[in-house]
């Protein structure tokens, strides 16, 4: 039968080459996809949150493929792995290694200098992580992941709500989320920091 997909706006399109790499053959909508993938994503949440974390662990390529991993991995055999093709969203594939590194970098200077609030450092590593878009799926719920362990794990923060609805499914609060995302990248974070802590 196989996996039949239908895409909200903003998402990635997976590709028939990575479709073959789920690992459970028996799904083959939407919605059993969504509710697998949310298991493992439960499970990565005990690793995460069963663990102390410095920042210099957190801002490295190292843990963001690692969460990648832990957060897909029962779901695709390419879970944590760099995209190996282009997609609708995100730079050039073979630019990403380079990229998260610039990025890594990046956010430990900020974290040196006091560059940004607190929260605002986790809403640019955010967005620059999205819009990488380094793996073949789930680049928005690791890039909101990334900004929760980011205000918890680093700054001592409580983590964000997302407007407190399911991003990952058509709804005003993805309406929302998505202009926000558009806002940060014409450089206003402000609709992104209300939209996260709302």
């Amino acid at each position: 039968m196989g996996l039949n997909l239908d895409y909200t706006d903003g998402q990635t399109l997976i590709d028939e080459e990575e479709k073959a790499g789920l690992r459970i053959k028996t799904i083959s909508t939407k919605g059993e996809l969504n509710e697998f993938e949310q298991q493992n994503i439960e499970e990565a949440l005990q690793w995460v949150y069963g663990r102390k974390l410095k920042a210099a662990e957190v801002f490295s390529e190292k843990f963001i493929g690692n969460l990648h991993k832990r957060m897909f991995d029962n779901v695709w055999i390419w879970a944590g792995a760099y995209r190996k093709s282009e997609k609708n969203l995100g730079i050039r594939y073979h630019r990403i290694p380079l990229e998260v590194r610039k990025l890594c970098d990046d956010a430990i200077v900020w974290l040196e200098d006091e560059s940004y609030p607190p929260d605002e450092q986790a809403m640019r590593f955010k967005h620059r992580i999205v819009s990488i878009h380094c793996f073949s799926n789930g680049n928005g719920r690791h890039s909101r992941l990334m900004a929760d362990i980011i205000a918890t794990k680093v700054f001592g923060r409580d983590e964000f709500t997302w407007g407190a609805g399911k991003l990952s499914e058509k709804s005003d609060a993805r309406q929302i989320y998505l202009a926000a995302v558009k806002a940060a990248d014409k450089g206003d974070f402000q609709p992104l920091l209300e939209f996260a802590r709302s």
